[in-house]
């Protein structure tokens, strides 16, 4: 059976994203060794070209192309914007320090785009194959990010827990699909939704909570989380940005999707699953942050305690509220966990350091970068008027407005205790007095990275309503 050709025009960004990672095999072979960095230049050139036909899908109708497998609607769309704009900024914050510290530089903007493809995939993907194929795919690419520096134990030891946990989640995670396809006789989620009602509970319940320990994994959600610091804290700190921002917006893509569309219909009650595991994962994340030294240790488990927020956002994605909740949310955390991320790179980088205690007297040594630190710790605990507030205010009134009162206040209360470990860093860099006078620059790509993730931060908090318009449009997924 033919493909129809307005099914091939609506993945004119993946086809664009494919050519692209093929073009830089090639740039890469001709290019020499001392000028890797152009295969990252014109791996940006091509992530913004991308962009307009990922645009020009908005405002077309929602559907599914290739037989009722992959879905093009706003949900998708805006999770396409995300992984791309996320993989711009990555890519700047590693020119200076992949130079630096191996000759495989140009592997690396390609990796980046491949993984980025299959982040796109992960969030269209509507039927289980598609989707157990694209998480492979991505796991493949990151697995060999984590383990980058090859003379670097540590990056060694991210690879290899990388992997194994990795290899165990989505085992199990394939499982649970085999389950539904077992009550369904089907893969697509549509067609699962029209005859998942007739399914019996136990089994289903089963296969549900299979299913979420590779999506679990992939957002970093307790109790599939323990690979988290481990991994942040070996693997090169521009890789661990992209796995806490591009990686954990792509596995919500696909949860959602999941429940929304093949779960919702059976009647089970997923809701109060998701309420609970955001719940222990926010509980969790945080005091488990509270006492790390290291600040990629301390932003990864405080990465757990934001997937806890997401779900607050997934257990109440219905109404005025909690639709946009989840979603401007996850834009909010993409600019300032990169913007935190890359902060904590010129310093490493820098200092050669990634501890909190050497971040002593910053606002001395770089006031600019002790600055852009300071608003993006406010931004991760909520504090007005920046993105992370906006974020926290939506998915709380969502969970308000879905009789979920009591996960609210939890939410607050987490937001309060997290408050001690980010203020913590502020404090050494303004209070503490420096070790050395002498002054912290910065690389002119990562400053524009910097520049973009500040923008991004103060923009959704000072003015919110282009944002909030743009998400309650992508939070049309398409319904069963």
């Amino acid at each position: 059976m033919p493909v129809p050709v307005e099914d091939l025009w609506s993945l004119a960004p993946e086809f664009w994203l494919t050519g692209l990672g093929l073009l830089l095999l090639i740039v890469d072979l001709f290019v020499g060794e001392d000028r890797k960095v152009l295969v990252g230049w014109v791996a940006i050139l091509g992530l913004l070209l991308s962009l307009p036909p990922i645009l020009g899908l908005q405002g077309t109708p929602a559907r599914t192309v290739f037989f009722s497998a992959y879905a093009v609607d706003g949900f998708a769309i805006f999770f396409k914007i995300i992984v791309v704009i996320a993989t711009i900024l990555v890519i700047l914050s590693a020119m200076e320090s992949f130079r630096r510290q191996t000759r495989f530089e140009g592997e690396l903007y390609i990796l980046l785009v491949f993984t980025s493809l299959g982040l796109i995939l992960m969030a269209g993907s509507a039927d289980l194959i598609l989707l157990a194929l694209a998480i492979e795919f991505v796991s493949l690419t990151s697995y060999v990010l984590a383990g980058y520096f090859k003379t670097d134990a540590r990056s060694n030891e991210a690879g290899i827990k990388y992997f194994l946990f990795g290899a165990s989640a989505s085992a199990v995670m394939i499982y649970g699909f085999s389950i539904l396809y077992g009550l369904t006789g089907e893969t697509g989620l549509y067609a699962i939704a029209a005859r998942i009602r007739t399914s019996p509970e136990p089994a289903l319940v089963v296969a549900v909570a299979l299913s979420l320990a590779g999506l679990g994994f992939k957002i970093s959600m307790v109790p599939f989380h323990q690979w988290t610091p481990d991994v942040y804290e070996g693997a090169p700190t521009p890789v661990a940005a992209y796995l806490s921002v591009a990686s954990k917006a792509a596995g919500f893509a696909a949860l959602v999707r999941l429940l929304l569309v093949a779960i919702a219909p059976s009647g089970i009650d997923w809701i109060t699953l998701m309420a609970g595991l955001a719940a222990v994962s926010m509980t969790l994340g945080n005091l488990l942050a509270l006492p790390q030294r290291n600040i990629k240790r301390m932003l990864a488990y405080s990465s757990i305690s934001h997937a806890g927020f997401l779900l607050i956002g997934v257990a109440a994605f219905k109404g005025d509220f909690g639709t946009p909740g989840l979603l401007i949310y996850l834009l909010a955390y993409t600019f300032t966990n990169l913007g935190a991320f890359f902060v904590a790179v010129v310093l490493g980088e820098r200092l050669g350091s990634d501890e909190i205690p050497d971040y002593a007297g910053m606002a001395q040594r770089s006031p600019v970068l002790a600055f852009l630190m300071a608003l993006f710790m406010l931004s991760l605990t909520g504090i007005p008027p920046t993105a992370g507030f906006f974020g926290k205010f939506y998915i709380f009134a969502g969970a308000i407005n879905n009789d979920l009162l009591w996960l609210a206040v939890v939410g607050i209360i987490n937001s309060v205790v997290s408050l001690y470990y980010y203020v913590n860093v502020i404090r050494v860099m303004y209070l503490v007095p420096p070790a050395s006078p002498e002054p912290v620059a910065e690389p002119a790509a990562l400053r524009v990275a910097l520049g973009i993730a500040a923008l991004g931060t103060l923009l959704i908090g000072l003015f919110p309503q282009p944002f909030i318009n743009l998400v309650s449009a992508a939070g049309l997924l398409l319904p069963f």
